[in-house]
């Protein structure tokens, strides 16, 4: 443990002392956020600009560095304009990794990733969420693989691949890895890939699109004339996506497509009824109509509850179940346990339900 975390333990250890039966966490998180555990922070400690448009933040989290898979993504958020904002980026650093590495594109238009990508400085504070996501490789790893990307859509790609390349190098030997951009310029990791491609067994295919237009079912058959053979991981525009999903449905099997949709979670209202909410520790009660979000419901009614994302990501909005039972609104799974942790911005009440918050 480092000089600066140990500093953190001690702190809140003897916070705890004094602050009961308040969370210690919650002055511990004003002098340095990132000592906080509620609402975990992380600290810009470098910048590597990829292309004109896509820069790798390196992250140094706080007390609580989230482990993750390679592929997975966690959430970033950032003020703007004195609002969190928050959205998912995958993480592209291994998970052994000194450094949190997210890597991100300016999209035209999108004021979190223009601010992340071209005007966040080293030293910067950023907010993150908890990994996520199942876009990620099997245990064994499969012996033909394949790896489909365009634009921004290699950076779940680029942890796998360098997870594979640092501990299992023998993996790399015959997978194919197709990148498709505009220019050679504009290939995101391009410098790197060629240089892993020439260090491994791998190959890239890089498809420059400006000259050669989309990937095709018929390009791909030429360029990777083996691919009903590999188990596929797919990551990129939602068109080109739609047209990988087609060709596997037609030609090959369904179920060697993996893919990876930069879309926020959908919400359902499927089995959440809707129903009473008594908010115990803010005193209200509100109506919780079905489908509705706890937190929705709880704000329409006056309830002052903590809120980041709203989108399930952040971990901010949760409140401990004390009964009945929520519905989780983008998997449908129940819970009903007392004692649960309930994120209630992407919750809806299946019945009567009793949250302490």
């Amino acid at each position: 443990m480092g000089v600066l975390s140990s500093i953190g333990q001690l702190a809140r250890d003897a916070a705890a002392r004094f602050t009961q039966p308040l969370l210690p966490d919650d002055l511990l998180g004003t002098l340095n956020p990132l000592w906080s555990t509620t609402q975990p922070h992380a600290r810009v400690v470098g910048l590597h600009r990829e292309t004109a448009d896509t820069t790798t933040l390196l992250l140094r989290p706080g007390v609580r560095r989230p482990v993750h898979r390679a592929g997975q993504f966690v959430g970033v958020g950032v003020q703007v304009n004195g609002v969190w904002q928050w959205r998912t980026y995958s993480v592209t650093s291994r998970p052994g990794d000194e450094h949190l590495a997210v890597t991100v594109t300016a999209v035209p238009g999108g004021a979190v990733s223009g601010l992340l990508a071209h005007r966040t400085p080293v030293g910067a504070l950023v907010r993150i969420g908890p990994p996520a996501g199942e876009f990620v490789l099997p245990e064994p790893t499969p012996e033909k693989l394949l790896f489909l990307a365009a634009g921004s859509g290699i950076t779940p790609i680029m942890g796998m691949l360098r997870e594979l390349h640092s501990t299992r190098p023998e993996t790399l030997d015959g997978a194919v890895v197709v990148h498709c951009d505009r220019t050679p310029a504009d290939l995101v990791f391009g410098l790197e890939l060629r240089a892993m491609a020439a260090s491994t067994g791998m190959r890239l295919v890089e498809r420059h699109t400006a000259l050669e237009g989309r990937l095709t079912g018929d390009a791909l058959t030429d360029d990777v004339p083996d691919w009903t053979a590999r188990q596929a991981w797919a990551c990129g525009p939602a068109g080109l996506l739609d047209a990988l999903t087609e060709q596997w449905d037609r030609h090959g099997d369904p179920d060697a497509l993996h893919i990876e949709r930069f879309t926020p979670p959908t919400l359902a209202a499927d089995g959440a009824t809707g129903g009473r909410v008594a908010f115990t520790t803010s005193g209200i009660d509100a109506d919780a109509a079905p489908g509705e979000p706890l937190m929705a419901a709880g704000e329409a009614a006056g309830a002052l509850l903590p809120s980041g994302c709203r989108m399930g990501i952040c971990h901010t909005c949760v409140g401990t179940l004390r009964s009945g039972a929520v519905r989780d609104l983008r998997t449908g799974d129940l819970y009903d346990t007392p004692g649960e942790s309930v994120r209630t911005c992407v919750s809806g009440a299946a019945g009567d339900v009793e949250i302490e918050l």
